[in-house]
């Protein structure tokens, strides 16, 4: 591979010949060999609107040519639509933790690009970055993709898995099965009660994440280094949040306070916390469905979840639930970046947090993470599952609970004898409270109804 020479403040250095970045990316590049992990593609497509946005607002408060705002800006959404975006931003997710390397490396290819679209010198400081800092427009980039991709990404997906769950039990209200606490037999629910209480933590979820949406919309651009706002033009924060609206159709705003924004990660930090909520959520819901398609013969068999691919090198004919499976582990991978990002947003020393491409770099795998399980969960788990009723029917039929049915007619004690017969007996509660009450086997029918169970009441 040929290299040219690059030169920045701190001396030259090679730079292979056909890349569109300069020195300080190559520096970064040399610098933190450590993950081989770039930061995440809807971070850098923020940031690259955020450079187009920052151009026109340049060109507008008369900061910046119209013709070199015109090159930038032009520039930026040629590179929003290469295929091969990332091969141009190869700076690793773990670097200086202002994300300054990061923002370089996108002023470096705008510059380089630009300056061919012009006809002449764009520079990557003086042009490109002006009127920003790195201190502001990585935590601004960071909120821009965490909103964009929240909302135009993640809610319609938890929109179609919750609307795909309530479709579901509504077409399984007529199947009764043995509720269990303590993963203990218990009185019994019907189907759609549990799919409809899935739903309803779904809606919670949605309803967290759509009211810290404003917040994440708030944009640190515009304090510049340390929240004072120096060398750039007191309009320019305005703009550019109106800029970036008009360019991603999410509405930004400027922040009341440049300092909070910068020197803290807060509004990270409270939207990883609602994604590892709706992560408890995805769990509480794979784990049930791994139960309830537990066997088919040895667990519960309730259920039997679409069979997706041979479970076993070893043993034929197993199939396992795999959809649930890889949500769980999906959910166990949110709760750990939330915990990373928790940290993170402590590392906020004084005027500026040191931990900003970790923060974006979790913090935007949790929402892909989320998105994509969603979708998989609803279209190959809920839609495809198909409802065992013998098993259900033969399991409530066993059920001595039902027995606190008769708590007001029999009272707590009795009710209490008659369940431990038919647990030693392994007899039906019906017979068993047959033999050892006054009411009759009608009248037991009656109480001791299933479904008529599911209705509360006394």
């Amino acid at each position: 591979m040929s290299n040219r020479i690059e030169s920045d403040s701190m001396g030259q250095l090679e730079v292979p010949e056909d890349a569109l970045y300069g020195a300080q990316t190559q520096r970064a590049i040399n610098n933190f060999p450590i993950s081989g992990q770039s930061l995440p593609q809807p971070f850098i497509r923020a940031l690259i609107r955020l450079k187009a946005a920052a151009a026109r607002a340049n060109v507008t408060l008369e900061c910046i040519t119209p013709e070199m705002g015109q090159a930038i800006e032009n520039t930026c959404i040629d590179l929003l639509e290469q295929d091969d975006l990332m091969q141009h931003f190869p700076v690793d997710v773990f670097q200086t933790g202002s994300g300054t390397s990061s923002n370089m490396n996108a002023n470096e290819v705008i510059a380089t690009l630009a300056s061919r679209k012009l006809g002449a010198t764009v520079g990557p400081n003086d042009h490109v970055n002006f009127g920003q800092s790195s201190n502001d427009i990585i935590p601004s980039a960071i909120h821009a993709s965490a909103a964009i991709e929240v909302s135009k990404r993640l809610l319609p997906a938890l929109e179609h898995l919750k609307t795909t769950i309530s479709v579901k039990g509504d077409s399984l209200k007529q199947y009764t099965k043995t509720g269990r606490t303590h993963l203990m037999d218990a009185m019994p629910v019907r189907m759609d009660q549990t799919f409809h209480g899935w739903a309803a933590q779904l809606q919670d979820n949605i309803d967290n994440l759509n009211a810290l949406l404003p917040k994440v919309s708030k944009l640190a651009q515009g304090g510049t280094a340390v929240g004072t706002g120096i060398n750039a033009h007191p309009e320019f924060a305005k703009l550019v949040a109106q800029e970036l609206s008009a360019f991603t159709g999410v509405s930004f705003h400027a922040a009341d306070n440049h300092f909070a924004l910068i020197g803290s990660q807060d509004t990270a930090v409270a939207l990883s916390g609602a994604l590892k909520t709706t992560a408890v959520t995805f769990m509480k819901i794979a784990n049930d469905l791994r139960w309830m398609n537990s066997g088919p013969l040895a667990g519960l068999g309730e259920i039997s979840l679409e069979a997706l691919q041979p479970g076993s090198s070893i043993m034929p004919g197993k199939v396992n639930p795999v959809i649930p499976e890889a949500t769980a582990m999906v959910a166990a991978q949110v709760m750990g970046n939330d915990t990373a990002i928790t940290v993170g947003g402590q590392s906020g020393n004084f005027e500026l947090n040191v931990m900003l491409p970790m923060i974006a770099s979790n913090l935007l795998s949790s929402i892909q993470l989320l998105t994509n399980s969603a979708h998989l969960m609803a279209n190959k788990a809920i839609d495809t599952l198909t409802v065992n009723d013998e098993k259900l029917k033969e399991a409530l039929d066993k059920n001595p609970i039902l027995v606190t049915a008769l708590n007001p007619i029999i009272g707590y004690e009795k009710a209490a004898q008659v369940a431990k017969k038919a647990y030693a007996d392994k007899r039906p509660i019906i017979d068993v409270a047959a033999e050892e009450t006054d009411l009759s086997r009608e009248e037991l029918q009656q109480l001791l109804d299933p479904a008529k169970l599911t209705k509360g009441g006394l």
